[in-house]
């Protein structure tokens, strides 16, 4: 955990937010600026920084990620369809630096996305 890191604090529960799924190593919550009518963050609890900083040992995690992603769309839903984006980095549109994907859903999303 990186103790200026908004993401760490949300995950370990320093700062109150409702999660709508929560395992030993991935929360998820609605983001406060949704884009879409679903729009969540699935995060490790593990301070990662970006998709870029992934390491041969998270791939446990990375796969427990992906599982809590489709069941959240799942439970959301969003049978028609949703997104998955990973900001990575500065040029990529990343603004907290603590591994998180995007879900995505509730309305036809068009690509290219800008």
């Amino acid at each position: 955990m990186s103790s200026d890191c908004l993401f760490c604090k949300i995950a370990s529960g320093a700062l109150s937010t409702e999660f709508l799924l929560e395992t030993d190593h991935v929360v998820a919550f609605h983001d406060l600026n949704p884009v879409a009518p679903t729009h969540i963050l699935v995060i490790p609890k593990k301070h990662i920084a970006s998709l870029a900083d992934v390491q041969v040992q998270d791939r446990e995690l990375m796969g427990e990620i992906m599982l809590a992603i489709r069941d959240l769309a799942k439970n959301q839903a969003l049978d028609e369809g949703f997104r998955v984006v990973a900001n990575t980095g500065t040029d990529g549109g990343q603004s907290v630096f603590h591994l998180h994907f995007h879900l995505l859903g509730g309305r036809s999303l068009q690509w290219p996305p800008g």
